[in-house]
């Protein structure tokens, strides 16, 4: 096989990326593995190679021979350029199996669990998996015809596919973009540079970051420029784009033109911002933000709390699943408000609070000074005193907490929700030497949460329960939450946590 040879072949699973996989028989026996993109699971294409390793191969699909029996139309035009919903062309309710499927086998191949889907429970999907996203990010650009574009990367590349909606963000967004594009445009006609160039590091406005809260309705939107600030009255253009936007997305709804949601109300502009990032670099924002006009924040209610959050604060994207995913990691915790807990990761507090209503004690570390900031800002607000936060890592914090008064800063329950790369080895290091009867572990990679989960097991814990969470609804990603117990208190825990 070499590329740009043709190929038929059925489609027998996706992988983790969203592209279907298939086996071409080897004449010496055996299979070779070709990854396909844009077929999904039972589909029969005819391909072309686009790239050939060793042992497998990617390719392109050029035809749809016979559709599998779970392809559904995309209710996106573009769901099959655009990188951010890599499945749409997938039944919703395989999307489930799928996610369920890969986290077992990580589990398995990984975690070296047996039989792991004896400690699973049935996936947590959505009923209605459209309009969840409270957060966009925009990258803005100039196309071959020198028109600004907004919309959303080409999967794999850094090309903006210009388009009107998005399917899974906030409606109000629509209104937003349009507004903004057309404003954008104008500006382009008086300043030449007002639009960044990736590849010549010139230009000023390069991203629009949007988020919407669901419960309070409050709207932020911060430009983020590769400058101190817009052009002299810029600002006040701005703001008057973005109200008219809003009173047109006010009309549509009083009229019915736009279907009910989660989030779907009344909307107030309650932040508009510049973010300053001047650096060479695919990271959206910088590390100083300019408030425009209103607030530097806007506020979200989650789980009975009140969050106050910034354009940089980490905030999970999907509300309605994040509620439940939250309520299960409390439910695994098995809190008797006799407990101190430690949560590591804490980000603004989310998890620390609601851990809080419960828990006798609750301490939080995380390594970024802002979020923290916020966090015990986000305690005060809410009337949360037995909480304690901490600035740095948790695995050099905590140890040297522990060290000076161990009867103080022992943890009965320890929950981690790290990034995608996972638990740093020393902070399981950490987990293994305080001891906690129970580790609650909330993961956004199945691959790194098994792999932590083996580590741990070969100090003590046993994996008790594991539920997955479609927080990312027609993308590939999966989140999971999962209970493990100290072995030596097995014997009393079994079902009441689950």
């Amino acid at each position: 096989m070499k590329k740009n040879d043709e190929i038929e072949i059925l489609i027998e699973d996706m992988g983790e990326d969203g592209l279907g996989i298939g086996h071409l028989p080897l004449s010496e026996g055996g299979t070779f593995t070709v990854f396909v993109k844009d077929a999904v699971l039972g589909d029969r294409v005819r391909a072309v190679v686009t790239k050939v390793k060793k042992h497998y191969a990617y390719a392109k699909m050029l035809a749809l021979l016979a559709p599998g029996a779970y392809r559904v139309e995309p209710v996106c035009p573009v769901a099959a350029r655009c990188g951010g919903c890599s499945m749409m062309q997938l039944a919703y309710s395989e999307q489930l199996r799928l996610k369920e499927r890969r986290v077992s086998s990580c589990l398995s191949r990984i975690g070296k669990i047996e039989t792991p889907e004896k400690y699973a429970l049935p996936i947590v999907g959505m009923e209605h998996p459209y309009r969840f996203r409270n957060k966009m990010q925009f990258p803005v650009g100039v196309g071959k015809n020198g028109e600004v574009q907004m919309g959303f990367y080409a999967g794999r590349t850094h090309s903006i596919i210009d388009q009107k909606t998005c399917a899974i963000g906030h409606p109000v967004n629509t209104y937003v973009t349009d507004a903004l594009r057309e404003l954008f445009s104008a500006w382009r006609r008086r300043y030449e540079d007002i639009i960044y160039d990736e590849m010549l590091h010139k230009g000023l406005i390069r991203h629009v970051l949007t988020r919407v809260g669901f419960e309070t309705g409050e709207l932020m939107v911060c430009l983020v420029i590769n400058g101190k600030r817009l052009p002299n009255g810029c600002d006040e253009e701005m703001t008057k784009a973005l109200d008219k936007a809003l009173d047109a997305y006010h009309r549509d709804l009083s009229e019915g033109r736009i279907e009910e949601g989660p989030g779907v109300g009344e909307i107030r502009l309650t932040s508009l911002s510049c973010n300053i990032n001047r650096e060479k670099t695919n990271r959206i924002l910088g590390d100083s933000t300019v408030t425009v006009s209103g607030s530097d924040r806007i506020a979200e209610v989650l789980g009975g709390n009140r969050f106050l959050i910034s354009p940089q604060s980490f905030f999970q994207v999907n509300p309605v699943q994040t509620e439940k995913l939250y309520a299960k990691a409390v439910a695994f915790a098995g809190l008797t408000k006799d407990e101190t807990v430690w949560d590591m990761y804490c980000g603004i507090g989310t998890i620390t609070l609601a851990l809080a209503r419960i828990a006798k004690r609750v301490y939080g570390v995380e390594i970024v000074p802002q979020a923290i900031e916020d966090a015990r800002e986000n305690a005060a607000a809410n009337g949360v005193t037995n909480v304690e936060f901490f600035t740095g890592k948790a695995e050099e914090v905590i140890p040297k907490l522990y060290a000076e008064d161990p009867a103080k800063y022992r943890a009965d329950v320890v929950v981690v929700d790290p990034p995608r790369k996972g638990c740093d080895p020393a902070l399981l290091d950490t987990l293994l030497s305080m001891s906690p009867e129970r580790i609650v572990y909330v993961s956004c990679d199945p691959a790194t949460l098994a792999r932590d989960i083996a580590y741990l097991s070969d100090g003590g814990y046993e994996l008790k329960a594991y539920q997955p969470f479609d927080q990312f609804c027609h993308s590939s990603h999966v989140e999971c939450v999962s209970l493990l117990q100290r072995m030596s208190n097995t014997q009393s825990k079994e079902i009441r946590y689950l």
